[in-house]
């Protein structure tokens, strides 16, 4: 997955947008010649989330980059490795931890919202989609 096309950031990219384009342009940052690249969706969506919840005024960009900061530097001091393998999973608990702080959402809710992902996981057969109840939805 890359970049949603040539004309983004735009007009609704997210305040701060100097220090959103220094984010981007980022060395550590997985890109190609079109822009960032993602290994997996989960990691596409995840940017989206962040970079909308911006965009909506949940969070300034640079809140959110100070979050991510702050989760990568916890992971040194964890002693985990920097080799950018796990850099979308920080981004994830840098989500959660703005969602929770602004109150967007609670930490029972993200509990239950991962349990449920994962038993619907287990459930699900090899090779099709995994799916939430409609009281998910």
């Amino acid at each position: 997955m890359t970049w949603p096309d040539e004309s983004w950031p735009d007009e609704s990219w997210p305040d701060d947008s100097d220090a959103a384009e220094r984010f981007a342009a980022s060395p550590l940052f997985p890109r190609n010649e079109d822009g960032p690249v993602f290994a997996e969706p989960w990691q596409a969506q995840a940017f989206a989330i962040a970079v909308q919840l911006s965009a909506n005024g949940h969070f300034t960009w640079t809140e959110w980059t100070v979050a991510l900061g702050e989760q990568l530097q916890a992971a040194v001091r964890r002693g985990e490795p920097d080799d950018g393998s796990r850099y979308f999973e920080y981004w994830i608990a840098a989500l959660e931890y703005l969602a929770t702080a602004k109150k967007l959402t609670d930490l029972a809710a993200l509990v239950e919202r991962k349990e449920a992902w994962a038993d619907a996981y287990r459930q699900t057969p090899h090779g099709q989609p995994v799916e939430l109840g409609a009281r998910f939805r």
